[in-house]
C-alpha cells in the first residue's frame, strides 16, 4: 500500500505538481487570447477546457523532459533528486503518463471546432520535440516559446474561428518573452550544461547574456504595447504594462551579479509579469 502510495507521490513529482510556476507560465498568455479573442470573458466551456488543456499538456512537457533528459539529470545539481534520475520512475513508465496525459488533453479539445482540433497536433508535436532541441541547437529556449505560445492561435481559432494579425503580434511577444525568462533559467544550469555538452541560449550569449535577455525582454514590451495600440486598449491595460516594465526592471536588476539564486528568482517573478498583463486586459474589457 504505501508502495503503491510512494509511487503516485513520484508521478506527481515527474509532472511538477509541487511547482506549479510552469502552468502559470504557460497559463497566462493563454488567457491573454481566451480574453482578447472574446473581447472579455470567453465561453465557460472553452475557458475550462485551455486551463485544463494547459495544465495537462504543462505536466505531459514536464514528464517527456525529464525522459529525454534522464542520463543527465542525476549529474546536474537543480535536477539530481528528480524521480527519473533517482530511478523511482522507470522510463517505461513515464513515457505512458506522457501518452496518457496527452490523450485527455486531445480528448478535451475534441469539443472545440475543427480549426482548434487541428492545431492541436502543432502542440503534441512542439511539446514532445522540444526537450531532445538542447542535444543540437543553442535556441531550444525558441521551441520552448514557440510550443507555450501556440495555444494562443489555438484560442482564436476556438473562439473566432480565424487567425487575425493580432494573433501573430502576441504570438511573436510571447515567443521573445518565454526566449527571456528561460534563458534566466538556463542561466542557472548553465555551468553543469557545459560540462555535459548541452546547449542553450544562456552558454550562446555567454557574457552578453543580461544584454541579450533585457533586449528580448525590451522587444517583449514593445510587442505587447503594439497590442495595446492595435485593439485600442485604454489606460488600465498601460498602467498594467508600466507596472509589467517595472517588475522587468527589477528582474535585471536582480540578476546583475549573475548569482543562481537570484537568477531562478528572476525567472519565477515572471509569472507577476503575466499576471499584470492579464489584469490589463480584464480591466480594459470590463470598465474600458
Amino acid at each position: 500500500m504505501n508502495l503503491n502510495k510512494d509511487k503516485w507521490h513520484q508521478y506527481g513529482l515527474l509532472m511538477r505538481l509541487d511547482k506549479p510556476i510552469g502552468t502559470f507560465l504557460l497559463l497566462w498568455p493563454t488567457l491573454w487570447a481566451l480574453w482578447i479573442a472574446a473581447e472579455g470573458l470567453p465561453p465557460l466551456w472553452i475557458l475550462l477546457v485551455f486551463c485544463l488543456g494547459v495544465f495537462l499538456m504543462r505536466s505531459a512537457g514536464c514528464v517527456i523532459n525529464d525522459y529525454a533528459d534522464r542520463d543527465f539529470d542525476a549529474h546536474v545539481e537543480r535536477t539530481r533528486e528528480r524521480p527519473l534520475a533517482q530511478n523511482k520512475v522507470t522510463s517505461r513508465e513515464a513515457l505512458a503518463l506522457f501518452v496518457l496525459l496527452v490523450l485527455i488533453a486531445f480528448a478535451l479539445a475534441l469539443t472545440l471546432n475543427w480549426f482548434a482540433v487541428s492545431l492541436s497536433f502543432v502542440a503534441i508535436g512542439l511539446a514532445a520535440t522540444y526537450p531532445f532541441m538542447k542535444r543540437y541547437t543553442y535556441f531550444p529556449q525558441v521551441i520552448l516559446g514557440a510550443a507555450f505560445a501556440w495555444s494562443i492561435p489555438m484560442a482564436f481559432a476556438a473562439i473566432q474561428d480565424e487567425l487575425p494579425l493580432i494573433v501573430w503580434v502576441i504570438y511573436t511577444s510571447t515567443v521573445l518573452w518565454v526566449l527571456a525568462y528561460d534563458t534566466l533559467y538556463g542561466m542557472v544550469d548553465r555551468e553543469d550544461d557545459l560540462r555535459l555538452g548541452l546547449k542553450s541560449t544562456a552558454i550562446l550569449f555567454g557574457e552578453m547574456d543580461l544584454v541579450m535577455v533585457g533586449t528580448i525582454q525590451a522587444l517583449f514590451m514593445i510587442g505587447m504595447y503594439l497590442v495595446g495600440e492595435q485593439l485600442e486598449f485604454g489606460i488600465y491595460y498601460y498602467v498594467c504594462w508600466i507596472v509589467a516594465a517595472i517588475l522587468i526592471g527589477i528582474q535585471m536588476w536582480r540578476c546583475r551579479t549573475r548569482d543562481r539564486q537570484e537568477c531562478f528568482n528572476a525567472f519565477l517573478n515572471n509569472n507577476y509579469v503575466g499576471l499584470v498583463l492579464f489584469l490589463g486586459i480584464v480591466l480594459h474589457y470590463q470598465f474600458g
